[in-house]
């Protein structure tokens, strides 16, 4: 009885001890990497790149400056708006495409013409189009994030089961029925997975806007007022931005893994 309790026991830790053991690998990879940052700015091995510890202070520092919070309010807005926009066109795109043949083969020398098109490129199409600037930089949001979505969605819709497709026409439902009672569900995960994913786009499609045109606000406004100074400090403010973008993108993306992992825990098992 004794040695049986000792073992439920121990299977109960060793989940959580094999958190912790990832979480101080981690740890270690990022001590390490800034441990290796430092040095090389201390001794000058980079001439150009300032220490670790100067460019951390930095980052704190612009947690408190208004001008940078206002701007990174600015990529958060546009962020926040275009995502769901691209959802709301993406996944009943990627479903009509996913269960009508005839339409995927129709279109599908459309996608394959549209998709590979850089959206940075389509940046003065866009401004000439939706003015102002915000609204250039939503619309461009929407259509590389769209991407992403669409792709997730169509090969989730193709994923389905098709017992489970058949079963349900066979007790008589028509064909929304079973696009919202078994397509639907059983391509959420993979959808969920497009979002993930197109929520990185949107920030980098987001600050690439806003440097290009830089009246557009946001980090990549920032960005070019930090790279137009003189000196290290210029070179401090430019890393410290791209260390905030990249601080907001791991965010994005632990959460939305996170909601992932909790909607879909059928899936991970």
């Amino acid at each position: 009885m004794t040695s049986t309790a000792t073992l439920a026991g121990r299977g109960r830790t060793s989940p959580s001890r094999a958190r912790l053991a990832k979480y101080l690998r981690h740890a270690t990879g990022v001590a390490v990497f800034l441990l290796a940052w430092e040095l090389a700015g201390r001794t000058g091995l980079i001439s150009w790149l300032p220490s670790a510890s100067t460019s951390l202070a930095r980052v704190a520092q612009l947690a408190a400056d208004p001008a940078f919070l206002a701007d990174l309010a600015s990529t958060l807005t546009a962020a926040a708006v275009g995502l769901p926009l691209a959802v709301l066109v993406a996944v009943p795109v990627g479903l009509l495409l996913g269960t009508v043949p005839v339409v995927e083969e129709m279109t599908r020398a459309i996608v394959e013409f549209l998709r590979p098109i850089p959206s940075v490129a389509l940046i003065p199409l866009a401004l000439f189009f939706f003015q102002p600037e915000i609204n250039a930089k939503v619309a461009l949001i929407v259509y590389a994030a769209s991407w992403p979505i669409l792709i997730n969605t169509l090969y989730g819709v193709r994923d389905v089961d098709p017992v489970a497709t058949e079963t349900l026409r066979s007790f008589g439902f028509g064909s929304g029925a079973v696009i919202w009672r078994v397509s639907l569900p059983s391509a959420a995960p993979f959808i969920f997975t497009g979002v993930r994913l197109a929520a990185s786009i949107t920030l980098i499609l987001a600050i690439s806007v806003e440097y290009v045109v830089g009246g557009a606000g946001g980090i990549g406004a920032f960005l070019i007022q930090a790279s137009t100074g003189i000196g290290a400090d210029a070179m401090v403010d430019v890393i410290a931005t791209l260390v905030w973008a990249g601080l907001v993108g791991l965010a994005v993306n632990t959460l939305l893994l996170r909601a992932e992992r909790r909607l879909f825990r059928w899936r991970h098992a």
